[in-house]
């Protein structure tokens, strides 16, 4: 089944309130909350679109895959790319323990690399 992964991608954006960023952003309550919860069946091109400019993403990076027990795939099908990818990597938790001497030097490697 795939399913939308904006939540996920809203937590890697540190970003606190999902729904309140959608809706600031131009969707609809109903909407942001369809998405946010993957409750919705279909999904427009342009709010696809919309998701990756706010987001900073590409389309696959809004959904994820999970294979049902009936229907395996093989594991060079491409929509494996899609699996989830389990992070318990807490950013902020890192930063507000991180010595102020490596944050400085995170920014330099950051600024090389023209992010």
């Amino acid at each position: 089944m795939i399913y939308f992964n904006v939540a996920e991608v809203c937590k890697t954006r540190q970003i606190e309130r999902p729904f309140t960023f959608l809706v600031k952003a131009g969707f609809s309550a109903h909407v942001a909350n369809d998405i946010l919860n993957s409750n919705s069946r279909s999904i427009r091109l342009n709010h696809i679109q919309k998701l990756c400019e706010i987001l900073y993403c590409e389309p696959n990076d809004l959904f994820a895959y999970k294979p049902n027990d009936t229907n395996k795939l093989q594991e060079t099908h491409p929509l494996n790319k899609l699996l989830p990818k389990q992070s318990d990597f807490d950013w902020s938790q890192t930063m507000k323990t991180i010595p102020l001497e490596q944050i400085k030097e995170i920014a330099e490697l950051l600024k090389k690399s023209k992010i």
